[in-house]
C-alpha cells in the first residue's frame, strides 16, 4: 500500500516537473488563450446600450485618454516656414512647428492653387520597419540628398503603387500636412537606424510612466490641432488618412480629437482574438511597440476604440491577401463598427471594404479615399 502511494506521488511529481519545462512558445505565454478569454471589453458600446450614446462616448473617450497618461505640455506651435517648391496645381513647403514644448518637428505642407480656405488632410505615414523616411512616404521630398529621394521613390512604388498620396490629394484641392512620427525620418535615432531599438525606446518610455505608442497619438492629435490654425484651412473640413501603422494613427486621432471631421484608414483593423495568435506578426513584438497603449485592452478592443469616431464619416479598407491582418478578424471588427454606426442611424457615413490586395495602398484605393473625402469634406 505504501509503495503504491509512493509510486502515485512520484508520478504526479514527475508530471508537475514536466509541466514546468517551459512556459512560452513563440514568445507567447502558454496561457495566452486564457488571457484573451479574460478580456471582456467593458466599455464596448454593445455592452453599454442602456446609456445614451453621447454619455457612453464621453465616458469611453475619457477612459481611453487616461491610458495615454499625461499629455506633453504645449504653449503654442510657433510655425516657421522654410523653402518652397511649386508643383503642378499646388505648392510644397517645408515648415517646422512645436508639436509640444518638448519637441519641434519638421513637416511638409502642401497648399493647392486658388482661393481658400481649403479642406485639409493630415497624412499619417506607415511603419514598414523602414525608419529612414517618414513624412517622405506620403509627400515627394525636395531639397534633400538624392539618396533620400531614391529611398522615398522606391518606398512609394512598394507600398503606394508609385503615387504619393499627399501629392495626389493636393493636386485635387486639399491642404496636406505630413509629419514624422518619433523614430522616423528627421526624428530618428541619433546613432543611426536600428530595428531592435524600438524595444529599448518603448521600454524607456514605460519606465518613465508613459508609452511610445501614446506619445505618437498625442503628436498626431497636436498635428491635427496645428492644421486647424492655418489660415488657408477650413477648420470644419479636416480629415486624416493613413496606411498601415498610419491607419492605426488615423482612426485613433479621429476617435480622440474633435478637430477631425472624417477619416480614411487603410490596412489596419482587426480584433485581439485574431491578432494575438502563435502565427500572426503582431505577437513578434518589435514593430507592434509603436501602437501599444498599456491597459487599453482592459477597456476596449481595436474596433471599439475606432467606434468612438461615430457618427463621423469613416472609411476602412483592408486587403483580402494581407498576411498581417486575418480576414476573419477584419470581418469581426467591421461587424462591431457597423452595429455602432447603425445604432446612430449613420450607416451611410461608414465605408467598410475589403480589396483583393495584399498589404498595399493602390492607386484605385487612393482614388476611393479621395472620392470619400470629396463627398464629406467638399
Amino acid at each position: 500500500m505504501k509503495k503504491s502511494l509512493l509510486l502515485i506521488y512520484i508520478a504526479f511529481t514527475t508530471l508537475a516537473v514536466q509541466a514546468q519545462d517551459y512556459g512560452t512558445e513563440k514568445d507567447m505565454p502558454l496561457f495566452f488563450e486564457q488571457l484573451k478569454a479574460n478580456l471582456d471589453f467593458p466599455l464596448r458600446w454593445q455592452h453599454n446600450k442602456k446609456m445614451k450614446f453621447s454619455q457612453w462616448k464621453k465616458k469611453a473617450r475619457q477612459s481611453v485618454m487616461q491610458t495615454l497618461q499625461t499629455p506633453p505640455p504645449s504653449s503654442g506651435f510657433h510655425l516657421q516656414m522654410g523653402e518652397s517648391e511649386q508643383r503642378e496645381g499646388y505648392s510644397a513647403t517645408k515648415c517646422t512647428f512645436n508639436v509640444s514644448d518638448w519637441c519641434r518637428v519638421s513637416a511638409y505642407l502642401l497648399v493647392p492653387e486658388g482661393k481658400g480656405p481649403f479642406p485639409a488632410v493630415l497624412m499619417l505615414h506607415d511603419h514598414g520597419a523602414h525608419f529612414s523616411i517618414g513624412k517622405e512616404k506620403m509627400v515627394r521630398p525636395f531639397g534633400v540628398d538624392s539618396t533620400l529621394v531614391k529611398d522615398a521613390d522606391e518606398w512609394c512604388v512598394k507600398c503606394y503603387d508609385g503615387q504619393y498620396a499627399g501629392d495626389y490629394f493636393a493636386q485635387n484641392g486639399y491642404v496636406v500636412l505630413s509629419v514624422d512620427a518619433l523614430f522616423w525620418g528627421d526624428r530618428g535615432r541619433k546613432e543611426g537606424v536600428r530595428y531592435d531599438s524600438q524595444q529599448a525606446l518603448a521600454s524607456n518610455f514605460l519606465q518613465m510612466g508613459s508609452s511610445w505608442g501614446a506619445f505618437i497619438v498625442w503628436d498626431d492629435i497636436r498635428s491635427a490641432q496645428f492644421l486647424a490654425t492655418l489660415p488657408m484651412v477650413d477648420k470644419k473640413r479636416i480629415g486624416c488618412l493613413g496606411f498601415s501603422m498610419g491607419a492605426h494613427r488615423s482612426w485613433m486621432t479621429s476617435a480622440l480629437s474633435d478637430v477631425i471631421a472624417a477619416s480614411a484608414n487603410v490596412c489596419w483593423m482587426n480584433d485581439t482574438e485574431h491578432l494575438m495568435t502563435l502565427t500572426n506578426n503582431q505577437n513578434k513584438g518589435g514593430s507592434a511597440y509603436a501602437m501599444i497603449i498599456p491597459s487599453i485592452r482592459n477597456l476596449m478592443d481595436y474596433p471599439d476604440v475606432a467606434a468612438l469616431a461615430c457618427p463621423k464619416p469613416t472609411l476602412f479598407y483592408n486587403g483580402l491577401r494581407d498576411k498581417l491582418f486575418p480576414v476573419e478578424g477584419v470581418n469581426a471588427a467591421y461587424q462591431l463598427m457597423r452595429e455602432v454606426w447603425q445604432s446612430q442611424h449613420a450607416e451611410e457615413k461608414l465605408v467598410l471594404k475589403s480589396w483583393d490586395e495584399p498589404h498595399f495602398f493602390s492607386k484605385a484605393m487612393q482614388q476611393g479615399t479621395l472620392q470619400f473625402f470629396d463627398k464629406w469634406l467638399k
